[in-house]
Parts: C-alpha cells; structure tokens; sequence
C-alpha cells in the first residue's frame, strides 16, 4: 500500500464482488442507498454486507438528499464509518447530520467547468472529506455512477481545505492516467468495474485497484507514469 493513497470500490452488491474488493486491496467499500440506483440495497442485504466487511475495510454508506429517519434505519443495519452525500445537501444539512449521528462525511461535488469547483469552498469547514465527481448529464437519472468523466485538468494541483477523491468515468484503462494527471490521493469507481448497470466484475475491480496502486506509488517516487 501506498500510505495516504485511497481506493474506495462504491455500489458493491454481492458476497463474492465484496470479497474480492477487499482480497485485492480496497481501503473503503461503498453500499448504496438510493431507490433509482441499479446499486440500491435493502436492508438486509447490507447488513449481511457490513459484516462480511466490519474490521476489514472502510464501510461508506451513500444516500442522495435522504432524510434522518432513512439515514438511521441505514446507521442502524450497517453501522458505517462514513456517510457519503451526492445530493444538494447543504453545509448546514452536514452540521445537522454530524451532529445527530456523530459520523464523519464524504460530499461529493459535481463538476463539469472550472466555476464548479467553488462549490467545494463551501464545505470546508463541514466535510470531512470531499469527493470531486463528474456532474451528471441533464438527463440523467442518477447524480453519480453515470460512467461520465470531467476534464481532470480543471482539478490539476488544487490544494481543497479537505481531503479529497477523484470519481467519475474511473476505470482499470484510464485511473492510472487520471491520477497522475489531477496528483489525487484518492480515487471512487463504481460502474467503471462493472459488466452491466449494478454488476460488479471481479476482473475489473482487481485490475482497478492494481492499476491505481501502481500509479499512486509512482507518483509518490516521483515518476510519471
């Protein structure tokens, strides 16, 4: 592992897609709480998940403008370490949020041009850690997890008040290139190792992550990849 480097595996729906998550050495698995998402799980299901993965990775729970009585009944079966936001959950709502469940919070910011990134600004002093994913299409009927990248070169060297993630269009043949480009030390794929909308491919999430530590550890000795 490349100390401070961050691969998170988000939308994970199966023992066995789990499993190789972490055998291959994911540090944060995300389930997904959202109805529209070919990713969505019920409750039971994550609760079979978290323990499977409790002790052994980072569990991240992702919701979409939820409200305290969801985001409870989600804490209450998969006791995460970490809320992930990807709706218009304001800094205020991360105040209130923190307060009432004591965990820290992953906010994901859409971007498609420069002006976007402003918007991280705002959660400086309420995120724990901040997530810069491609916005989603007009059309679309999920705000993440669209296999949609951003220019990278518009986050090229930013310092954000927080720690950050790359996601957004994330895949065993472009992560490489993508962290060398943005200098993240951080990276989120979901549909980017999948073989169909909510199909995880064991393949895909083991070249992924080797892929990502291989470029993490080349820029950490200073080396273009």
């Amino acid at each position: 592992m490349t100390p401070g480097a961050t691969i998170k595996i988000c939308g994970l729906s199966t023992s066995e897609t789990l499993e190789a998550a972490i055998e291959a050495g994911a540090d944060t698995v995300g389930f997904v709480f959202f109805e529209k998402s070919p990713r969505h799980l019920s409750f039971d299901k994550a609760r079979a998940l978290a323990g499977q993965a409790r002790g052994r990775v980072e569990i991240a729970v992702l919701t979409v403008d939820a409200p305290d009585e969801t985001i409870a009944a989600i804490i209450d079966a998969v006791s995460p370490n970490v809320l992930q936001l990807h709706g218009r959950e304001t800094p205020a709502r991360l105040v209130d949020l923190k307060r009432r469940f004591g965990l820290p919070v992953i906010k994901a910011i859409g971007v498609s041009a420069a002006g976007d990134l402003a918007a991280a600004d705002a959660y400086a002093e309420t995120a724990d850690r901040l997530l810069f994913d491609a916005k989603a299409p007009k059309d679309a009927r999920l705000p993440g997890g669209n296999g949609v990248a951003f220019d990278w070169r518009l986050i090229a060297g930013i310092a954000p008040a927080r720690p950050w993630l790359l996601s957004g269009g994330l895949d065993p043949a472009n992560v490489a290139e993508a962290i060398v480009v943005t200098g993240a030390r951080g990276v989120d794929v979901s549909s980017g190792v999948e073989s169909a909308p909510g199909v995880k491919d064991i393949a895909k999430i083991s070249a992924f992550i080797a892929e990502a530590r291989a470029a993490f550890a080349g820029v950490s000795r200073g080396r273009v990849a």
